[in-house]
């Protein structure tokens, strides 16, 4: 996947964290070994050059496009796997693998852990006992300084994914116009799943600064914006983050069912909305 990623367990240690923390390990290697853009064997290379078919591919690789599908559906085109022209689904994979390194931790009993991907996290329980995580979010034009703090409220999960040009350059493009897009430097989102967190801020970077540009937020989600300015929409709202019941890496449900769905006043007639003032 291009990227290094980094593991932060707290509390005691004990053989089952242990044992889970090396299938985590081996799990990103998998993932790396099936969806990593930079490798010609890979089984996503494969499938761009029809080398082979979903069919023949793990199960991963199946369950990805079909999540990427949904997502594409769900932003109004703005996440594309082919915005570039080719086989791509890296702006949803990375957040999907960091969660799922997570869950295997927790499920063996670490309660209190971050793993970060490249600088998206996803988080569970707190930094210390009764000491939130804090996750600083950089000025893209000058990575020393620090635009604002995002602090956890409660012990649920909770994930940060930034899109922008300062670590990679333009490898993100607007689906529409196959161009970089204008008036962003960087876009961050903040919610319970990286899965579908990575995916909001990759839509969210690919769409660009909003005409008045207004903060932005996406329900049940937070998302802060970089202009090209260096100022920060929407960081207010994100001041302290209350992470919601746990939600499943499944499609966002439409509105009115309960999910994170289309607000009635949508600007993008999707899940980017202005907040209300």
């Amino acid at each position: 996947m291009g990227t290094v990623f980094s593991f932060d367990v707290r509390g005691t240690p004990t053989p089952a964290v242990a044992r889970a923390l090396r299938e985590a390990v081996a799990w990103l290697h998998h993932v790396d070994a099936l969806f990593s853009t930079y490798r010609p064997d890979s089984a996503i290379s494969r499938l761009e050059r029809g080398e082979t078919t979903v069919e023949r591919c793990p199960p991963e690789v199946g369950e990805v496009l079909r999540l990427c599908a949904q997502a594409e559906a769900a932003t109004a085109g703005w996440f594309s796997v082919r915005a570039g022209g080719r086989l791509d689904p890296s702006g949803l994979v990375k957040g999907w693998a960091v969660e799922r390194a997570a869950d295997i931790l927790h499920a063996a009993g670490a309660r209190d852990l971050c793993v970060n991907g490249g600088g998206d996290l996803q988080l569970h329980g707190e930094a210390a006992p009764g000491a939130p995580w804090k996750v600083g979010i950089a000025d893209p034009a000058d990575p020393g300084r620090l635009l604002t703090v995002v602090t956890g409220a409660g012990t649920g999960p909770w994930a940060v994914a930034t899109s922008g040009t300062a670590e990679r350059g333009c490898h993100i493009l607007d689906p529409r116009t196959g161009r970089p897009p204008q008036g962003l430097l960087s876009a961050t989102v903040v919610g319970p799943s990286l899965t579908w967190a990575d995916v909001y801020a990759t839509a969210v970077f690919a769409r660009g600064a909003t005409e008045e540009g207004r903060p932005l937020t996406v329900d049940g989600y937070e998302v802060l914006t970089v202009t090209n300015d260096s100022r920060l929409h929407g960081g207010a709202e994100c001041a302290e983050y209350q992470a919601p019941m746990r939600r499943s890496c499944s499609a966002p449900a439409r509105a009115g069912s309960g999910g994170h769905g289309v607000r009635a006043d949508s600007v993008w007639r999707w899940r980017v909305a202005r907040r209300a003032r």
